[in-house]
């Protein structure tokens, strides 16, 4: 950990190290005139094998070392079960332990960014900073072959330091296949490109794996490599946490004039901002560190005994994440699955593989997955049908929710779905999200991760006390909206006739085999009971400072400014108005590259 002089002044402060941070600070940091600090609570991770070992991530879930191991509150609509939601802790932040699933959204998803009051938010002037962070690597004949892979456009294979692949031949087998002709024989093949943003239907899973040393390519390996960690004006303090931020002025002439900091040693400092302080702290603890620094609704600050600087109760609200309803089925002995893991006589074998040349499962991260407009058992529903159950349980006259009520109307996809290669559990009670992943059954499954891309239920994310080291009181509401139950119980049959079909049931399905859950697909009720007690978190918490005009809750204008403050920026998944389809880590680095280009702008 480099020393900071307490008298030091640093042009910009970026509180957070994870996913976005690092890329602000990477970029504003490329000008060696501009002194750049970053503040990380967690620990530098480089070089760490459990890190950088894409199949050893299970170890990282629950571990206090690298996951802050949020819980929910209970949730009544899960019949009172707490969620656990694994966040980030380190340099790197969520994208060092999550499961490297490089997904990008639709279209219509970044497009409705705009449509709520964000000048200059839409897919197409997002395009340049979705290639700006990312290579993709163009898979191999034989695996284009397995895996059906025939829609790839090469002038979207990106420029950027994340490295995104495919995987290797022999990380493929009959499973991939068969998912995508399944998909197909449906009406879900997809002819374009998954970068496109015009995605409906199968398709295969890029992974943030770099494919020449087989491991995890996240923002610290990307954005805070060697050649920008030799940099002189930029410093990166790890192990230390933010206490509050310090402001001046009042109304609108507020300014972030610093931060007060904990090192590790326990000793408290205070740095000075001489142009702007960056909040990338994540959608639970950005809104923190504002409540606790006086932003925040009025009555929950008074309450704490925080001063109030500005009074904004947009800020913890608006909390939005991807549920997913976990399908385990048994498979036949020759398809791939973590559960075979078990056997600790296979994972010495896989481990002396992967440290002999970097080869076997230890190296890869192979999912196959699809973009779905709106289904039911039967598939597809009518424009009519979707018509229909959308006015019987969407009353309410919010913009973002009457938006997204119109968009899936007109068919934007509404669900993803991925496969994982083991088994889901749920217990009634668990420590952390490793448990759900762990193999207690003694039969080999695959699961299908079934999430709504767009959900309507919105939850918070609120302090309990003004101590930073409290953690705030998380309640994500997972379909609380009338609607989100109804649409998902139909995706959950969806699931159960996809699995019924062919090739799936044939070639990876075990005759009769274990299912987790039972069910009979055709009936809604139970596919409803099924949600209430297999739904997880997909760990895409976002929404908690929403770009969004003032009077509709915002939190940050189209510029990222926190409204009310003239140079304090929110630049993470907390921004997010709505929630885009998908894997959130594609859209996270595209609006830290954005954000990082704002910035820079702002400057004479």
């Amino acid at each position: 950990m480099a020393n900071v002089d307490v008298d030091n002044i640093y042009d910009y402060i970026v509180v957070g190290g994870g996913t976005a941070g690092l890329v602000v600070a990477s970029r504003l940091s490329e000008d060696d005139q501009t002194r750049v600090l970053v503040i990380e609570a967690g620990a530098d991770h480089q070089h760490d094998p459990l890190v950088e070992t894409p199949g050893l991530l299970a170890a990282l879930l629950g571990n206090e070392e690298y996951d802050w191991n949020f819980a929910s509150v209970p949730q009544e609509t899960l019949r009172n079960r707490r969620v656990h939601l694994s966040r980030g802790k380190g340099l790197g932040g969520s994208s060092a332990i999550n499961f490297m699933a490089s997904v990008f959204p639709s279209r219509g998803s970044i497009d409705s960014w705009g449509e709520l009051g964000n000048t200059g938010w839409s897919f197409d002037s997002m395009a340049p900073y979705y290639q700006k962070f990312f290579t993709r690597h163009e898979p191999g004949k034989k695996v284009q072959e397995i895996a059906r892979i025939d829609n790839l456009d090469a002038s979207l294979s990106g420029h950027g330091p994340v490295q995104l692949s495919f995987g290797d031949e022999d990380a493929y087998g009959v499973s991939h296949s068969s998912w995508m002709d399944a998909c197909a024989s449906l009406g879900f093949k997809n002819s374009n490109d998954p970068m496109s943003g015009s995605v409906n239907g199968a398709l295969q899973v890029l992974a943030s794996i770099d494919p020449a040393s087989k491991t995890r390519s996240h923002a610290a390996t990307a954005f805070y490599g060697e050649n920008v960690r030799r940099r002189s004006n930029l410093t990166v303090l790890t192990e230390t946490s933010v206490q509050k931020i310090e402001f001046q002025g009042q109304d609108s002439e507020v300014v972030a004039v610093g931060v007060i900091l904990k090192l590790k040693d326990g000793s408290l400092k205070t740095i000075r901002a001489g142009r702007e302080v960056v909040l990338a702290a994540g959608a639970v603890h950005s809104p923190q560190v504002l409540e606790v620094s006086g932003i925040g609704g009025r009555r929950l600050l008074e309450q704490n005994g925080i001063r109030v600087i500005i009074d904004n109760p947009g800020v913890g609200e608006n909390l939005q994440d991807h549920a997913m309803v976990c399908q385990s089925y048994e498979v036949q002995d020759n398809i791939a699955s973590t559960d075979k893991f078990r056997d600790p006589n296979l994972v010495e074998a896989a481990i002396n593989q992967y440290q002999k040349d970097r080869g076997g499962p230890l190296g890869s991260s192979t999912n196959s997955g699809a973009f779905l407009p709106m289904v039911d058992g039967k598939g597809r529903m009518s424009v009519d049908a979707r018509k229909d159950l959308l006015e019987a349980h969407v009353h309410d006259s919010s913009p973002r929710n009457l938006l997204l009520k119109e968009k899936f109307v007109a068919g934007e996809p509404l669900f993803s779905l991925l496969w994982f290669h083991g088994q889901i559990n749920v217990p009634d009670k668990s420590s952390s999200f490793g448990d759900y992943i762990s193999s207690s059954q003694p039969q080999n499954f695959l699961t299908i991760l079934n999430s709504p891309g767009h959900p309507l239920s919105r939850g918070t994310c609120h302090i309990q006390s003004p101590d930073i080291n409290v953690p705030p009181v998380v309640d994500p509401k997972y379909m609380s909206h009338p609607a989100d139950l109804e649409v998902m119980a139909r995706s959950v049959m969806f699931g159960e006739t996809l699995m019924s079909t062919e090739p799936l049931r044939s070639k990876v399905l075990m005759p009769g085999g274990a299912r987790m859950p039972e069910f009979v697909p055709d009936d809604i009720e139970k596919a409803k009971e099924v949600i209430r007690t297999r739904l997880i978190s997909n760990m895409h918490l976002s929404g908690t400072c929403a770009m969004l005009p003032r009077d509709q809750g915002g939190v940050v204008d189209e510029n990222l400014l926190v409204h009310g403050t003239r140079n304090l920026r929110v630049i993470d998944a907390s921004i997010f108005p709505l929630i885009p389809i998908g894997n959130i880590q594609s859209t996270v680095y595209a609006v830290a590259e954005k954000g990082a280009d704002l910035i820079k702008q702002a400057q004479p």
